[in-house]
């Protein structure tokens, strides 16, 4: 089953369940997904849809932290639940060490000598890591990777 039936099925069993939250947020996805198939005239696949719900997670989390800076933590709290439904349809994330041995093998692979070479090293890495790690950490570990070369 493709990622946009799942959330199809989902978006169901939510309204069987009377999960408003879950409902809501479900709906907020399938929006996404349709306002990018109306705009580029395509029909996404699930590569573009877990890149829909990536923007979607980020989105959340910059909410976050926006709100528990002016002190509005019953804003943040409903971001965190949805930040929670969205994190669900993501593959599951890899850990530091597996983030690290990926950016060491691309770092070889490529020759980088320096940090003017990120841009080959990060053109290795987005497709393999991305929705699986944070590429802003990855960014940075990269970077330091080749600082020190």
């Amino acid at each position: 089953m493709g990622l946009k039936a799942q959330i199809t099925e989902d978006m169901k069993a939510a309204m069987r369940a009377k999960d408003s939250v879950k409902l809501g947020t479900i709906r907020l996805i399938t929006a996404a997904i349709k306002q990018k198939e109306v705009d580029e005239r395509i029909e996404v696949d699930d590569a573009q849809t877990q890149a829909i719900i990536e923007k979607m997670i980020k989105q959340r989390k910059d909410s976050i932290s926006q709100f528990e800076a002016g002190g509005r933590q019953d804003l943040a709290d409903i971001e965190k639940a949805e930040l929670a439904i969205l994190s669900a349809y993501m593959p599951a994330a890899l850990s530091d060490a597996e983030v690290a041995t990926e950016v060491a093998a691309a770092v070889s692979t490529s020759g980088a000598a320096g940090p003017q070479d990120m841009g080959k090293v990060m053109a290795i890495l987005k497709p393999k890591l991305a929705g699986r790690a944070d590429m802003t950490a990855v960014s940075g570990l990269v970077k330091a990777a080749l600082t020190k070369a």
